[in-house]
């Protein structure tokens, strides 16, 4: 089977594409690699891949539609997982115009690439547990209201899920849609906390906890975000009524508070942080709690990794990579 995944340089592309080239598929990954956070890590997952002789990289950017499908007409792939877009919350306040261009153009393009593609089976895409908003009622439900997005990052991440939605209505594209819930791991992101408090704890340097860290989040692991996808890639979706389109969360299941996690981060690290509490930060929300009922249910999706042996092996990959 041949597979297109958009962001494949990515954090979770990366990943994803690593665990179906090790099993023998093809992989067809494209990736603009842009400078928002390291282009050294990019390219160093880029460099893993690129050992495998079934993949086949182009460095395009799902918002240029001609660059895109110059690149892909002579390409074969049954399966499409977009998960290119222009990440983080608090850079969406800064930068907006990227959001739109990824998220919403790029996102398009992607849609209108399955419609002129008869071979297309399944087409899987990126939405976010930011979409939820602000809510206080836990865990979040897909049934839930989310038409009140508090940072741009969401507002795009909705928009996409119902263009995506229209798109299954009229071409009876098969689409699912996948909210993730706070990803972690190794060759993760640097922007993420996880990530960045890591670095400067190490680095004897202080840490901005933000809300004082009175936050929740449900941190998921990487490797048990890779089995959900690929479980849906091998199962295909789910026959709807309306349209062939449905949205899933996909996390944990188990928030964790910030003080907590900063603590298990802390004796991961065995070094105590230096931190500074601030007030909550704009596009922020209090809390993100994954009711999974949904794709536990439809894919059998049950994620195994609490929250200390994910962050540890983050830790030893950290110390290890950035030894090397």
């Amino acid at each position: 089977m041949s597979y297109l995944i958009t962001g494949a340089a990515g954090f979770i592309g990366y990943h994803l594409a690593k665990a179906l080239l090790k099993r023998g598929e093809t992989v067809v990954g494209i990736d603009n690699i842009n400078d928002y956070y390291s282009v050294e890590l990019k390219q160093a997952r880029l460099g893993e891949l690129e050992t495998h002789k079934n993949f086949i990289f182009g460095k395009i950017d799902i918002a240029n539609e001609v660059a895109l499908d110059s690149f892909l007409e002579d390409k074969s792939f049954k399966k499409i997982i977009h998960l290119a877009a222009q990440a983080g919350v608090r850079y969406s306040l800064q930068n907006p115009r990227a959001y739109v261009q990824s998220n919403l153009v790029g996102h398009l393009n992607i849609l209108e690439l399955a419609r002129n593609n008869q071979d297309i089976e399944h087409v899987l895409y990126a939405s976010s547990s930011s979409v939820y908003g602000g809510r206080t009622d836990l865990p979040f439900k897909e049934t839930d209201r989310a038409d009140k997005p508090v940072s741009l990052y969401a507002a795009t991440k909705k928009s996409d899920e119902l263009i995506s939605h229209t798109y299954a209505h009229l071409y009876n594209i098969p689409l699912t849609g996948l909210r993730f819930f706070t990803v972690y791991g190794p060759f993760g992101r640097p922007d993420m906390a996880y990530f960045s408090f890591t670095k400067k704890i190490l680095a004897g340097e202080e840490i901005e906890v933000f809300n004082h860290g009175d936050m929740l989040r449900d941190f998921t692991y990487i490797d048990d975000i890779i089995s959900g996808i690929i479980a849906m890639i091998d199962k295909g979706p789910i026959a709807q009524e309306d349209a062939p389109h449905k949205v899933y969360n996909i996390g944990n299941n188990n928030p964790e508070k910030l003080e907590v996690f900063l603590s298990i981060l802390e004796t991961a690290l065995n070094k105590k942080a230096i931190r500074k509490d601030l007030p909550m930060q704009a596009g922020d929300v209090p809390a993100t709690y994954a009711d999974i009922t949904a794709i536990n249910k439809d894919y059998g999706f049950e994620p195994k990794t609490d929250l200390q042996e994910g962050l540890n092996k983050f830790a030893d990959w950290y110390r290890q990579y950035f030894a090397s």
